[in-house]
């Protein structure tokens, strides 16, 4: 399969919601693939599709948690419901999340501590999956992914203005920004 690049915050498919799969071919499971070689490659532990460029509700993930178990899955056209996000001050430690469309970089987001993740498989069958921690996390983020969000756009003061700062640096928010896995090296996310 191939490494696809990955767009970088201000390219249009990463803020604009995606649209639902619709065809289920060999086309899907090529993208898939790509998708998985791509994340395993950046290395991070999620990758939605408008990351790569295509417009479609898909994330792909791969988290192992800190019993060595590994969860892994391809989600398509999900749904996710969660439970309201705890009333605090994010942590800089436990909860710092990195993203690979604004590489690099990790800022801490109150996430929700469940998720249930209602989603078809690539042969659309469908499933679900209740996640909490990081992976009801990881879901979290690869469906803000799916809405046209990135992590960043939910981050409170002073984190949203150091995101601000170090994307006017790197003259991101602008078309055309992407990087590839393998080639251009930057601390893994989701």
């Amino acid at each position: 399969m191939a490494v696809l690049p990955i767009r970088i915050s201000g390219n249009a498919v990463l803020h604009s919601p995606a649209a639902p799969v619709a065809s289920f071919d060999q086309d899907l499971r090529t993208l898939v693939a790509d998708m998985i070689d791509t994340m395993h490659a950046a290395p991070g532990v999620g990758l939605a599709a408008p990351q790569v460029g295509v417009p479609l509700r898909i994330f792909v993930y791969e988290y192992t948690d800190a019993d060595g178990e590994v969860h892994s899955g391809t989600v398509i056209n999900p749904v996710l419901l969660i439970s309201p996000p705890p009333v605090a001050d994010a942590d800089e430690e436990t909860d710092a999340e990195g993203c690979l469309s604004f590489p690099g970089e990790r800022f801490p987001l109150v996430r929700s501590t469940s998720a249930l993740l209602r989603a078809v498989d690539i042969d659309n069958r469908p499933y679900q999956i209740e996640a909490t921690g990081w992976l009801a996390r990881i879901f979290q983020h690869e469906y803000d992914h799916l809405d046209g969000y990135l992590y960043i756009d939910r981050l409170e003061f002073p984190y949203a203005k150091a995101a601000s700062k170090i994307a006017r640096k790197r003259s991101w928010g602008s078309p055309g920004k992407s990087w590839m896995p393998g080639v251009d090296t930057f601390d893994g996310g989701a």
